[in-house]
Formats: C-alpha cells, sequence, structure tokens
C-alpha cells in the first residue's frame, strides 16, 4: 500500500514538474543582464523613458537592465530584432506606436506584432500638440477650422515622416473636422519644427517637449492637445476633444513587449515589475517632466487598447488613402 501511494506521489509530481516546467525554466530574475531594446536613437523621448525605467527596474531585481538603441525604419527594425530573438525574458522592447498599429497598414513587415510579440504593460502615453506659427492666422482651433474651410488645400500640416503619429493625428483631424489639410513630411521631429517656426509650413501635430519652449517665447501658439484629456503639464490647452470633437484621440505612446514565444509566467512576472517601477512616484514625476505620462496596464487591458488602435489607424490609412511613401 506503501509502495502504491509513492508510486502515484511520483507520478503526481512527475506531472506537476511536466506542466510546470515552462515556468521553472528561467529563473527570476534572470541569471544574465536584461536587454531593453529601443527602436530610436538616445536623446529622445523613447530613450529617455526607456533609461528612466530600465534604471529602477534593475535596481527593483537585483540585476543589470541595458538600454540598446535600434533605431532604423520608424522603429521596425529594433521590433522585428526582438520578435526574431530569445525567447526566455531576458530581452524586452520598448514598442511603440508606429510599428505595431499603424506601419502593418502601409506595408509588408518580417513580424506579425499580434503574433511574433507579447504584450507585458502599457508604459507610457503622451498626446501631441497642434501649434501654428503666429502668422498662421488663427489663435484657436475653431479659427483654425474656419481659415481651412474657407481656403482648401491652402493650410498644411508638418509630420516627422509618412505612416508617423504626428501624420496620422492629422490625417484624423482631417476626417473629423470635414477639412483637407495638406500633408508635408519631414525626416523628423527637428527639420519640421524649423520649417514651422520658419513659417514655410502652417501647423505641426507636435511632442509636447519639442514645442512648448517656442510656445513659451512667443513664436508659436498652442491651439490643442491630442488626448482625452489635458495632461497635468499643459493645463492651459484645450484638447481637441473639448473643443468640437468629442472622442477625438490621437496618441503617442510606448509599451512592454517581449518574443510572442516568450512564456506566460515570466510576461506575468514582467508585469508585475514594471507595474511597481511605473506606479512608483518618483518615477512618475521624472516622467511627468519629460512630457511623458506612465500607464501601466495588466497584460489584457494593453493588447485590447493595441487592438482598437491598430483598428482606428487601419481605418485612417484606408480612408485617406495613406502610403508608406
Amino acid at each position: 500500500m506503501k509502495k502504491r501511494t509513492l508510486i502515484q506521489a511520483a507520478a503526481a509530481a512527475a506531472a506537476f514538474l511536466a506542466f510546470a516546467s515552462p515556468a521553472m525554466a528561467q529563473d527570476f530574475p534572470p541569471a544574465k543582464p536584461v536587454t531593453l531594446v529601443v527602436g530610436f536613437a538616445a536623446g529622445g523621448a523613447a530613450d529617455a523613458a526607456a533609461r528612466l525605467i530600465a534604471k529602477k527596474l534593475g535596481e527593483n531585481i537585483g540585476q543589470s537592465v541595458v538600454v540598446e538603441n535600434k533605431g532604423g525604419a520608424g522603429g521596425n527594425i529594433a521590433h522585428q530584432q526582438v520578435a526574431a530573438g530569445v525567447a526566455d525574458g531576458t530581452v524586452l522592447l520598448l514598442g511603440s506606436v508606429g510599428p505595431l498599429t499603424i506601419a502593418p497598414h502601409l506595408m509588408k513587415l518580417a513580424y506579425d506584432p499580434f503574433k511574433d510579440l507579447a504584450p507585458i504593460s502599457g508604459g507610457v502615453y503622451f498626446p501631441n500638440v497642434l501649434v501654428v506659427h503666429k502668422g498662421a492666422g488663427a489663435k484657436t482651433l475653431a479659427e483654425f477650422v474656419q481659415l481651412s474651410k474657407k481656403k482648401p488645400g491652402s493650410v498644411d500640416f508638418a509630420s516627422t515622416g509618412a505612416g508617423s503619429a504626428s501624420h496620422l493625428a492629422g490625417e484624423l483631424f482631417n476626417q473629423r473636422a470635414g477639412i483637407d489639410m495638406v500633408h508635408v513630411p519631414y525626416k523628423g521631429g527637428a527639420p519640421a519644427l524649423q520649417d514651422l517656426l520658419g513659417e514655410r509650413v502652417t501647423s505641426y501635430f507636435a511632442a509636447p517637449p519639442t514645442a512648448m519652449p517656442h510656445v513659451e517665447t512667443g513664436k508659436l501658439i498652442p491651439l490643442a492637445t491630442t488626448g482625452l484629456t489635458r495632461p497635468a503639464y499643459l493645463p492651459n490647452i484645450p484638447t481637441v476633444a473639448e473643443s468640437g470633437f468629442p472622442g477625438f484621440e490621437a496618441l503617442n505612446w510606448y509599451s512592454f513587449m517581449a518574443s510572442g514565444k516568450t512564456p506566460a509566467p515570466l510576461l506575468d512576472r514582467w508585469n508585475v515589475e514594471i507595474v511597481k517601477v511605473l506606479n512608483d512616484p518618483g518615477v512618475k514625476d521624472a516622467l511627468n517632466k519629460h512630457g511623458l505620462s506612465p500607464h501601466p496596464t495588466t497584460r489584457t487591458e494593453f493588447a485590447t487598447f493595441m487592438k482598437k488602435e491598430y483598428d482606428q489607424w487601419g481605418a485612417i490609412v484606408k480612408e485617406r488613402k495613406i502610403t508608406a511613401q
């Protein structure tokens, strides 16, 4: 009887280990340094957020978290690298709106954002701010729309490139406002801002940290921000949604992802650690000073948000006949 009990117990233990092996295959924290891949060059908003979060994350788990900047193709190269890379929890990705939810509608990618990458948590979000130069002839969003309707095709807007978040924000506003601003793509935010300041382009859906110093000196006029609510650091600028276009939302965002083959228990554990960092008062304060709002989520919540963004931008790409150019 005792022998039979021992055999049954051994069998049960073996079954448990077989079932649990994916979860136990990788210790946490990992025995080797963790890499956080960022699809943009050092010095920008993505890099700033990644380094702030990676530092605290490393302190919390007792292991180095190294930021690797892998720029190129609007962030697609970094996303492809992680999608095809190791799935042992030692490589994370700071995912972004373009490669995850816009680029798939514009070009054939070497990865599927919904199959080859797995969501861990939301990261940081920030709205654009629609700014015009002081000679544009509009000081409110309503005046800007009137100007666009009065002279169809004469009002243009800059973006950081075809298919970028700033481009799609402008196209979404074209759709919602019933206007036809002309898109002027640039190779990044710096040249777009330079031409706006030189009054060679009328408007720009700009990142707040880029635009606000010029708003403060009176060189640019802010008309509206593109989130559903006013960010804490821009309390005096109305949103597009409250300025006559309810529900309008066009966010820039970064999230935390990993290879789609990463075991679910590891993804769950990383979610716990990343959410803890994003809720840390010191981290939140530092991110807010960069104009970035932390948005920790569950894995399911972010997957739902990502699908909503994918559908919204897919509809705009189709309706506005947007191409990668």
